[in-house]
């Protein structure tokens, strides 16, 4: 799945002045589960990977007590590049990278595309949301032609500023798991299709 990689781009000149490198998405290629972030921040840039920082520990922890393993999950982000002082990629920025976004959905084939926080949430339902308010939806959305199924969450990094957000953000990676067939009995593995 090597097309999924973005190796080279120069769509978006105030992303490539401020990134140090390209943040593809990490986990298994036929991952039952796609989360999807708004973009790199100073951690993923330096490392190259997405959701390393403190976001990614939370992201992790409510892994775990999901029955998941972030080995098991994919995890990618809107943009691959790091926006000038963490602001929000602009409306064309996630145009300029919404076909990476799309061809590495349509590689993966989840069973559920997960969005982290309110930027996501709008770009791959093209409307505004209240993520808050709407975190736990389930919705069926058409991306590149195929119809998905998404769920709102709110961000990681909503629980680290707003300890009222810890339940919503957990309930919602909880209810991912279920409707990913993978529960907590099962040790993290995937299901099993009955056998």
């Amino acid at each position: 799945m090597e097309d999924c990689r973005v190796t080279e781009c120069t769509r978006c000149p105030a992303l490539v002045d401020s990134r140090s490198r390209i943040v593809n998405g990490t986990g298994p290629t036929d991952a039952d589960l796609l989360f999807v972030g708004e973009g790199p921040g100073a951690n993923e840039d330096e490392q190259g990977e997405p959701f390393v920082g403190r976001s990614g520990t939370v992201l992790d922890d409510a892994l775990r007590t999901a029955g998941l393993d972030r080995i098991d999950v994919r995890i990618t982000n809107c943009v691959r590049c790091r926006p000038p002082e963490n602001r929000d990629p602009t409306t064309e920025e996630l145009e300029n990278c919404r076909g990476y976004l799309e061809r590495e959905i349509a590689a993966v084939d989840p069973e559920v595309v997960v969005t982290l926080g309110k930027v996501p949430s709008e770009h791959l339902l093209e409307r505004s949301v209240a993520v808050t308010k709407e975190a736990g939806s389930l919705e069926e959305v058409r991306i590149d032609g195929m119809p998905r199924r998404v769920l709102l969450c709110v961000h990681p990094a909503a629980t680290l500023y707003d300890r009222s957000q810890e339940e919503t953000f957990e309930d919602a990676i909880r209810q991912a798991a279920e409707l990913a067939g993978i529960s907590e009995s099962e040790g993290g593995q995937s299901r099993l299709d009955g056998f």
